[in-house]
């Protein structure tokens, strides 16, 4: 009996060893990688572009505001009261319109008082020719003729006010029957056909810009349009502050769109230049230093980290002014976490 039990227990511990064997595996095979996990010693993978050169339009935009070629602020020498008011704001008058009337009475007397003279005067003319007044007499009579008339002139003017452009009226401070009391024009006339842009050029750029350069234009107030206007003028100082120099830009402005006062923008097309040129993606910003720096891929497949000198960004490219020549190869995806020196796989 004790024999058969001894027999139980050393086949049952047999049985357990074995159990244990198994569940420990093989000891001489390596551990498998976890599936879909690369290893460690992968080569980074990248997409790369050749550096082309191009024709580069040297284009800058630039923030304005509209503003009218002139303004005239229509009101007459000195106080008298308003007869007639003609026309209101918003309504676009033509040069020589009557624009309102002011009291005629001063008007008149100067008138009478011209026509008297004239009057006078053509009774000397004819003395003088009978030989019945000195020269002096009647020269006399001329001068005092003609300061009258002047004098008459000015006073009609300053009656009946007309306008000395065409162009949109912006403002009417007086009604008809009110005291002119010379503290603020009776209108504001604006002309806006053209209209122009003051545009501040940097100083590293007006000798770039030349009197009958087409600008083109747009407005935040009118989406999808754009204006053609030149350059008109070129002012001669530059802007201690801000280092530009103003530049007048005018645009016909036939169909009178634009109104002074719209926030516009204005492409300055300077000129163009041959570069060598890159997709965006290429250009990256270096840690630290913010130099722009571009992943250059040598012919062993090795990267060569370049700080380079950016010139105008237009579409997805970047002009580089320095730092890549043209045919080399440019890396423009997966540059993230690479060194100087780094091997990589190019791949489409």
């Amino acid at each position: 009996m004790k024999t058969a039990f001894k027999t139980i227990i050393v086949a049952a511990s047999a049985l357990i060893l074995a159990g244990c064997g198994n569940k420990g595996g093989n000891t001489s095979s390596a551990p498998a990688s976890p599936a879909g996990m690369p290893m460690a010693n992968a080569t980074p993978k990248v997409t790369v572009a050749t550096a082309l050169k191009k024709v580069v339009p040297q284009t800058e935009t630039y923030s304005t505001t509209v503003e009218a070629f002139a303004t005239n602020n229509i009101a007459p020498q000195s106080g008298s009261r308003i007869q007639k008011i003609n026309v209101e704001v918003g309504d676009f008058v033509s040069k020589g319109q009557v624009l309102a009337e002011m009291d005629r009475l001063q008007l008149e007397q100067s008138r009478l008082a011209l026509v008297n003279d004239s009057t006078e005067l053509s009774r000397y003319r004819g003395l003088y020719e009978e030989g019945g007044v000195a020269k002096s007499d009647l020269e006399a009579l001329e001068l005092n003729y003609n300061v009258r008339k002047s004098t008459y002139q000015n006073l009609l003017e300053n009656t009946i006010l007309r306008a000395p452009i065409s162009g949109v009226i912006t403002a009417r401070n007086y009604d008809k029957g009110d005291m002119y009391t010379m503290s603020q024009p009776i209108y504001v006339l604006q002309q806006i056909t053209p209209v122009k842009l003051l545009v501040g050029i940097s100083e590293s750029d007006y000798t770039k810009v030349k009197k009958g350069d087409v600008v083109q234009i747009t407005a935040d107030a009118l989406p999808g349009k754009e204006f053609s206007g030149r350059v008109n003028r070129i002012y001669p100082t530059v802007n201690a502050m801000t280092h530009t120099v103003n530049v007048e830009v005018l645009v016909t402005n036939n169909d009178r769109q634009l109104r002074p006062g719209m926030y516009a923008k204005a492409l300055v097309n300077f000129e163009s230049n041959y570069s060598v040129t890159v997709p965006e993606g290429a250009v990256a910003k270096q840690q630290g230093s913010g130099q722009r720096v571009v992943y250059v891929l040598r012919g062993d497949d090795t990267v060569e980290i370049r700080m380079v000198t950016l010139g105008r960004h237009f579409g997805n490219e970047y002009e580089i002014l320095s730092g890549v020549s043209e045919g080399e190869t440019v890396i423009t995806k997966g540059q993230t976490s690479l060194k100087g020196g780094d091997k990589v796989e190019v791949v489409e």
